[in-house]
This record gives structure tokens, C-alpha cells and sequence, in this order.
């Protein structure tokens, strides 16, 4: 049971994170360009190798002794919590959603899933839900952390892919980032407790 904890805990804090995320709204208009199976390949293709270099640095985490694992954990579920609540009170922040469809060469597979692989890939470094990736994989079973949080990045693309900018547009971004950056704000003052204790 316990396993199935992490991975959901993985899965409903990497999902929340991700929907206010300019990776989602990357995969939001590249959906409306291009076929969107194939821009799913490869979006889905970045999401699980920025997940496994996440679970990797939560793993070389491990490797200082526990308690200043437990202070630096604390210190980036705190500044995940706080960068959040900053960017929810940013005026038009999700305005990223809007772009107009443009020509260009002819789809083709390779190069629809190539071109969405590259985007979400660069633009995953440093993000929120990859430190909270690497976060909680210096706590728990990596590979738990990792299925949980590359299902939620895919279920984030999907959703993004799929629904489009319109449907999209009716969610409250803002309560999405300030519920996440509760979620992650009780997490950080967890494992600061944990690490003074």
C-alpha cells in the first residue's frame, strides 16, 4: 500500500504542478499545430528523460548524510511553494496559451515528434516539478517517484493536447498554483520538522 502512496503522492503533486506550467501550455500549442498523437510521442518522450535526470539528482542526494538531505529537501519544497505563489499573482501570466496557428513545411512524424521533444526538454530544466521530482526521490523509492511523476507530466500533456486552448482557458490557473504551493509548502515544513528533529 505503501508504494501506491508514493506513486500517487508523485503523480497528484507533478500533475498540479504541471498545469500552470509553460510545458503545458508548449504542448498546448504545438497540439493545435500538429497531429497531436505524434506531438504526444514526443512530448511524452521528454517529460520521461527530464524525470529520470530528476530521480537521479534526488539519488545523489542521498549520498549527504541524512539531515542536511532533510534541510536541502525542505529548503526546495519551500522554494517550490513560494515561486509558485509569486507566479500566481502575476497579472497575465498565462497568456502563453494564445498562439495562432502558422504554415510551415509539410508534418511528418520525425519531425513533429522531434521538434515537440526538444521544446518540453529544454524547457523542463530547473522546473518545478522536476525539483519536485528529485525532492521526493531523495525520500522515497526513485522508481516509485519516477512512474508517479511521469504519469502526471503525461496526463498533464494529454489533457493539454487533447482538450485545447479553449476548455483550458476555463480552469483557474491561480488556484491550481496556489493549491500546489500549499501542497509543496506543508511538504517543506514537514521535512524541515524532520530535519531539526
Amino acid at each position: 500500500m505503501q508504494y501506491v502512496a508514493v506513486v500517487a503522492v508523485a503523480f497528484g503533486l507533478t500533475f498540479l504542478a504541471e498545469l500552470p506550467d509553460k510545458s503545458m501550455f508548449a504542448s498546448l500549442v504545438l497540439g493545435t499545430r500538429f497531429r497531436p498523437s505524434w506531438v504526444w510521442v514526443g512530448v511524452a518522450s521528454a517529460f520521461a528523460m527530464q524525470m529520470v535526470i530528476a530521480v537521479t539528482a534526488g539519488q545523489l542526494l542521498t549520498l549527504l548524510p541524512h539531515r542536511i538531505v532533510e534541510f536541502v529537501v525542505a529548503a526546495l519544497f519551500l522554494a517550490g511553494s513560494a515561486y509558485l505563489w509569486w507566479a500566481s499573482t502575476r497579472p497575465g501570466s498565462h497568456e502563453e496559451a494564445d498562439a495562432a496557428r502558422q504554415g510551415g513545411p509539410p508534418e511528418n512524424f520525425w519531425r513533429v515528434a522531434g521538434t515537440s521533444f526538444a521544446v518540453i526538454f529544454l524547457a523542463e530544466w530547473g522546473d518545478i516539478t522536476q525539483l519536485t521530482a528529485a525532492n521526493l526521490a531523495a525520500r522515497y523509492n526513485p522508481v516509485l517517484v519516477f512512474v508517479g511523476a511521469t504519469l502526471g507530466l503525461w496526463a498533464v500533456a494529454a489533457l493539454a493536447i487533447g482538450v485545447g486552448a479553449k476548455s483550458l482557458r476555463s480552469i483557474p490557473m491561480t488556484w491550481i498554483q496556489r493549491i500546489t504551493a500549499t501542497i509543496l509548502l506543508a511538504f517543506g515544513l514537514y521535512a524541515l520538522i524532520t530535519a531539526a528533529v
